[in-house]
Formats: C-alpha cells, structure tokens, sequence
C-alpha cells in the first residue's frame, strides 16, 4: 500500500538508492511521534492511535508494530459473518484511499516548499559572492584615504601651531580694542537710552579692568567707565523714580542697577514705595466708584475693575520682587509680606463696602458670579505670598457673604410670611357684596402654605448658587460642610420653620395685647397651617433640603420630630386660643343679657330672647367655619328623643324631684345645702379640657364655655317668678340645638340643669312653667 501510494514520486530523480530512503523513514516517523507523544503528555499506546490499556504487541493490531495481516484475516473469517466481513472490506478500502490521497498531498507541499528553499540558498550564495567582493574594495580604498590622511598631517604639522599662535593673538586683540573703545560705547549706549547694552558691556569689562587695573592704560579705561557708569546709574535711578512706565519697565530698571552693584536693601525700598503708589491710585479709583455721587457700577463690574487692576499689579510686583531680592532672605519676605498685608486689607475693606450695599437685592447668580471671580483672581498673590493670607481672608469674606444672604434670606421668608398673614387678614375683613362670595378658609389656606412653600423654594434655589460645582469656592470645607447643615438646613429651613411657629403662638397672648386684636378665623387657618406642617409639609422641606445639599458635616442637626412636635403643640396653642377667643365672645353676650335685665319685675314670658337666638345661630356659623378646616370629629351615642323639639329635661320626672324642694318655699331642708348635696354626687365638668383637632371638640369647648360663662352669671342675679320661667325657656331653646354640636349631649343637659337650678335658688318665688308651654314658646320663637 505504501508502495503504491509511493510511485513515481517527484523524489525519485534525486540520484539516490531506493533502499536509503525507505530506510530512514521509520526511524524519522518514529522519532517525531515520540517527540509528540512526550509533548501532549501521551502514552504509546495513545500516541499509536489505540487505548491506553491496548496490548502493543497484539498482531491483529492495524496500528500496531507488530501487525500480522494473515493473523488478522484468519482472526475476521473466525469471529466475523459474511455481511461484517464485507463492510470491514468496504471501510479498509475508503480507508486505503484516503491514506492515498493524504500521501500525495503531503508528497506535493513538500516538494514545492523544498524547491523553494533550494532556490533561495542558491540565490544567496550568488549575493554572498558580490557582497566579499565590495568589502574587498572598501578595504583596499580604506588604506588609500589613511595612508594620504597620515601624509597631509605630517606636512601641515608645522603651519597649524603657527595658525593657532595667530589666532590667540588675534583674540587678545579684539579683547583689547573692546577694552579701548569701552568708555565711547558706553556713552554712545546711554545717549541712545540702551541701558541694558550698557550693563552688558560693563559686566564683560569689570572682572579685566578689576584685574589689571595697576597699568595705566587700564587705570585710565576703569576711571573713565566708571564716571559713565554712575551717570547710568543716575539716569535709571530718575527713570525709576517717576514712576511713569508700568511694572515691566520699573523692575528693568531695578535689575539693571543691582547689575551695576547698587545696594539691594535701598533698591528694595524704593521698590515696594513706587509699587505702593501704583496700587493706592487703583485702590482710590475703587474708592471713587463707590461715593456718592456717580451711580456705582454692579458688583460683577467692580470685582473685574479690583482684580484686572490691583489684585493683577500686585501679582506683577510680588513676582518680580521675588525674582529681583531673592538674595534678600527672610528679611526681603517680611517686607514683602507687611506690604500685601496693608494694601490687601484695605482693598478687603473696600470689596466689603461694595458686597455690604447687594444685601438688599433679592437675586444671588449675580453676586456669586462676582464672589467667585473676587476668589478666582486672589489665587495667584495667594500662591505667591502664602505668609500674608491673602487667599484665606478672602476666603473668609466669601463666607461671611455667604452667611449674610442666609440672614437676609430668612428675613425675607419672615416677611413673606407677615405678608401672607395681612394678605388673609384683608381677606377676612373685606366686605361682602350682595351676591358674591369672597375666598373660603379652604382656599386661603392653600394659598397661604403654595406662597410659602414656593418661597422656601426659592430660597434654597437661591442659596445652593454657592455650592454649584463650576464655582471656585464650593470645594472649601465651610461650604461642603457647615453652610449647608448649619447654615441652609439649620439657620435658614429650621430657624424659619421655628420663626413661623413663633409668630402664630403671638397671636395667643392675652386679651388686650396681639390677641384681642386677632380675627378668630386666622387663629383657626394658622392653627390647620401647623397641624399640615407636623403631619407632612416639615418632612418634605428637610427631604428637600438634604437632597439638594449633600451635608458632609457631622455637627447636629435638629430631628424631624423636634419640629414636628414644636409645630403640633403651636397648633394646639392656637386651637385652644380660637375656643376661648370664640368662647369669650358668645360669653359677652350671654353676660351682657343677664346683667342688663331686670329679672324681678320682668312680664310672663311669651317667647324666646334674641340673645338666644344669636347664640344658636353664631354657635351655627362657627361649625360652618371649624368644618371648612377641620374633621367631624367622633359623638357619643345619642339618646332616641334628643333630636325631638319637644323633648325638655325640665319636664321629667327627674328634674321635677330633683327641683321639687327648691320650688316649694315651704320645704323642711335647706335648699343651699341641698344644691351643694347634689353637686357632690353630680359628674364635674371640666370647661377648660384640652381640645382635640376636630369640629366637635371644638365646638364642645366653645359650649362648654358659653353655658359656664351663663351659670356663673345667672348665680349673681335675683329671679322674680317670671324671670325664673324666662329662664326656663332660654334654656330649653338652647338645649333644643346646642345638643348636636358637643360631642356628649349629656354634658348640655348637665350644664343647663345647672342654669335653671341656680335660677330656681336664687329666686324667692319658684314656680316653674308648665313644660308644654315652654316647649310651645319655643316652637313658636
């Protein structure tokens, strides 16, 4: 097979036996697989194409050394059928062919690839053969040049010292000629104002002049240039004390006469005094832009005049002081420093001025823009003179700025606040035309808490300008830090919150003073406005303070439930405030009809007082007002007959025992100590109880106040029989709509009793009326 897969091969012109080749190629497989097989880490009988457990001597093996084919057909006509047999004939065939196919191709490739590589040897060889011969050439061409190189050398030997003597010589002389013609250069040099070509020359000269100075030619040469040299000095000497030319010009100057061995320390004075004058006439132009009389331009102008002009000239003048005296030492810095400091802190004084007058102004973009470039600008003297502080100090200036607009930012939610307040106080008092109704206490309410809430908004929209990332200073630590938790959420949100709450507690003051003047109506809205802070609007405004200022500052802070809770119980304050406010005015009333009476000789009653009806129809109003704002609130269970008009609890059994003594002049216990009897075993009221944050505590309270407020009264007054009835019939009217408004209609019940019992004792003739005629006049009034 191998033979014929062989045949007339490309190798078989070669030359070579045909036995050495088939030989060698055995031993060549058996080496490369060996090679592989210790490669990929394979045994023999895996690098052999077999499993691993495989017998390698097994001579029914295809793939083994040991392969036998008459073993392996005896083995195949034993163990296999004819149908087996016959595929096993089939796939060697396929088998055999492919081998084939393999083997010619491995044959061509390698053949091509050999006939490659004899060509390119030969092709090398060839270059080789060209290449000795160059670097033969270059060899012999090489001697030539050295040989003629060593002969020019030796005959131009003797010429070259010659020429180099020469050239000495001719250097010494130009050096002399310099030296001679020095005193006519440097005056023609100073009349033509080049004073620095003037310097050079005499700085090249000095140290030769200085050496040689014992010969009298160059005695003469030194005296000479230096009476020039002082009239140079002179003139840059006067050329830098008029101070005309900018600081470029003026720090020449110094360099030029330090060249010339002027003393450092004087020079350093006049320096700083001519650098001083310069910038007095910048820090007085910014004087005269904030007098009086010419309009003074916005800050961000003034800023950009104060930086551009001295800030920029004291950059120049540190720079070059610090170039020119550097040799100075400490000495030369602590001028330098004293100087920054002095004018530095009156144009601090003169930027502060000018900050001072947009405290008023309500926009803050303008007045960062021009805090950042004030601190923008003082980077650079900043850098240059750290031992002066002219960075911190102005630092400190952008944060007392900043401290100040949250002082002015506070004022100005107070004031919006006031102004909320007058606004609904103008509301309240503004009258009524026919036909048209003016806001609920729904609508200003909800105007009231949207104006303040926008305000606050603002505020923080306003004050967050500061710690905007394109602003220079935002990156400080009093604004990554304090500004925003003790400054934004502590001095401005909670300093606010608390300030509101404040002012809404001052209108509880007593009668006479803040509170007497108060509409009841803005106690009740300001009461609801904390009630809504405490349950929600306290969370919100903090939620949205944290998130807009990012406080990396770990000071304390106040709770949310501090506020909430100092809210709630200014909501309660006022609450309370509205009941005896309410309470106190329905009392007068009350007061008011019982005092002016003349209940002795007063006529049989025929209906009920006005007074009376008032009362029922304020307490009315009032529950229409409570109910705009606040919940119904929970009731007691009401008894089956208290919504029936002619229910009277004068008129039951109870009462008539429970009065039956007092009416009779005649009865055998003293009726005073029956009333105290009884009060013992009646339930106390309690007038003055907490309110709770809806309609019906409220209006119990108000109730609770009115009728106490009419016992009391009716206990200082004498009844004849008449005024007793009359009695009788105010209370009956009172009981038949006061009762659906408290929370417990037992606790009327409780109180009118009272009223009429302390009537009926305070009466020499108590005969009460017929109960069906009470609940007639009553129908009837």
């Amino acid at each position: 097979m191998a033979a014929a897969a062989a045949g007339p091969g490309p190798g078989s012109g070669t030359g070579d036996s045909p036995e050495g080749p088939e030989a060698e190629a055995p031993e060549r497989r058996r080496k490369a697989h060996g090679m592989l097989k210790i490669y990929y880490g394979l045994s023999e009988g895996e690098s052999a194409g077999r499993p691993a457990g495989s017998d390698p001597l097994d001579p029914t093996d295809l793939n083994g050394a040991h392969f036998d084919p008459e073993v392996y057909l005896d083995k195949l006509r034993r163990e296999c059928p004819l149908a087996q047999l016959m595929d096993s004939e089939t796939d060697m065939v396929r088998q055999i062919r492919a081998l084939d196919s393999d083997m010619q191709t491995l044959v061509y490739e390698n053949y091509n690839k050999f006939i490659s590589a004899t060509d390119t040897i030969r092709k090398m060889k060839n270059d080789f053969r060209k290449m000795e011969d160059e670097m033969d050439r270059l060899a012999t061409n090489m001697a030539v040049i050295t040989d003629f190189s060593a002969r020019i050398s030796a005959t131009l030997q003797d010429r070259h010292e010659r020429i180099t003597k020469l050239a000495g010589v001719h250097a010494l002389l130009r050096k002399l000629q310099f030296l001679f013609e020095l005193p006519s250069c440097l005056t023609k040099c100073v009349e033509l104002g080049a004073y620095g070509q003037a310097v050079r020359y005499q700085g090249r000269a000095r140290a030769v002049l200085q050496q040689y100075q014992h010969l009298p030619s160059f005695r003469a040469i030194q005296d000479d240039c230096q009476v020039i040299t002082a009239r140079l000095a002179q003139q840059l000497r006067q050329r830098f004390r008029e101070g005309g030319s900018g600081a470029p010009e003026q720090a020449e100057c110094v360099e030029l006469l330090l060249a010339l061995g002027e003393p450092a320390e004087e020079l350093c004075d006049e320096f700083l005094a001519n650098a001083r004058g310069r910038l007095e006439a910048e820090l007085r132009s910014l004087e005269a832009e904030l007098g009086p009389s010419p309009p003074a331009p916005d800050v961000l102008e003034f800023t950009d005049h104060g930086g551009s002009g001295f800030v920029g000239g004291l950059c120049q003048v540190a720079s070059a002081y610090q170039e020119l005296f550097a040799a100075q030492g400490a000495a030369g810095a602590e001028k330098l420093t004293a100087f920054a400091q002095e004018l530095g802190g009156r144009y601090f004084a003169l930027v502060e001025r000018r900050l001072a007058q947009e405290q008023g102004s309500g926009d803050n973009s303008l007045l960062v823009r021009a805090l950042d470039r004030f601190h923008r600008r003082l980077r650079a003297p900043g850098a240059l003179l750290a031992a002066a502080g002219l960075a911190e100090a102005a630092t400190e200036i952008v944060e007392r700025v900043a401290r100040e607009r949250l002082g002015h930012h506070l004022q100005g939610l107070r004031a919006a606040f006031l102004g909320c307040l007058t606004d609904v106080r103008q509301a309240l008092a503004a009258p009524r035309l026919a036909g048209k109704e003016g806001p609920g206490l729904a609508e200003l309410l909800a105007n009231v808490a949207s104006s303040i809430l926008s305000h606050i908004k603002a505020s923080l929209a306003a004050v967050h300008l500061f710690t905007a990332k394109e602003v220079s200073f935002s990156n400080k630590p009093y604004f990554r830090g304090e500004f925003c938790s003790q400054g934004v959420r502590e001095g401005l949100i909670v300093g606010f919150i608390r300030s509101m709450c404040q002012t809404a507690q001052s209108f509880c003051d007593s009668p006479g003073e803040k509170g007497g003047a108060t509409p009841p109506a803005l106690l009740l809205l300001l009461s609801r406005l904390c009630l809504d802070y405490e349950t929600a609007t306290i969370s919100y405004i903090l939620t949205l303070t944290d998130e807009q200022f990012l406080v990396q500052d770990q000071s304390p802070v106040t709770p949310v439930s501090t506020l909430c809770a100092e809210a709630r119980e200014t909501a309660r304050r006022l609450l309370t405030h509205y009941v005896k406010v309410q309470g106190l005015v329905i009392s007068q009333m009350l007061r008011k009809s019982v005092e002016t009476r003349d209940w002795l000789s007063t006529l049989e009653p025929r209906n009920v007082r006005a007074v009376m009806k008032r009362v029922v129809e304020d307490t009315t109003a009032i529950d229409v007002q409570v109910g705009l704002l606040y919940e119904e609130g929970v009731r007691k269970a009401q008894s089956s007959d208290s919504s029936k008009r002619t229910f009277s609890v004068y008129s039951s059994s109870r009462q008539q025992g429970r009065y039956a003594p007092s009416y009779t002049p005649s009865a055998p216990m003293d009726t005073n100590l029956l009333s105290n009897i009884q009060k013992l075993f009646s339930e106390r009221i309690d007038v003055f109880s907490p309110v709770e944050f809806n309609k019906v505590s409220v209006l119990t309270g108000i109730i609770k106040i009115s009728l106490k407020t009419l016992l009391e009264c009716v206990r200082l007054r004498t009844f004849g029989r008449f005024g007793l009835q009359q009695v009788q019939v105010d209370c009956h009217f009172l009981q038949l709509y006061l009762w659906r408004f408290v929370a417990d209609e037992e606790l009327v019940h409780l109180l009118l009793d009272e009223v009429v019992a302390s009537a009926a004792l305070r009466c020499p003739d108590p005969v009460p009326m017929e109960p069906s005629v009470v609940e007639v006049i009553c129908e009837r009034g």
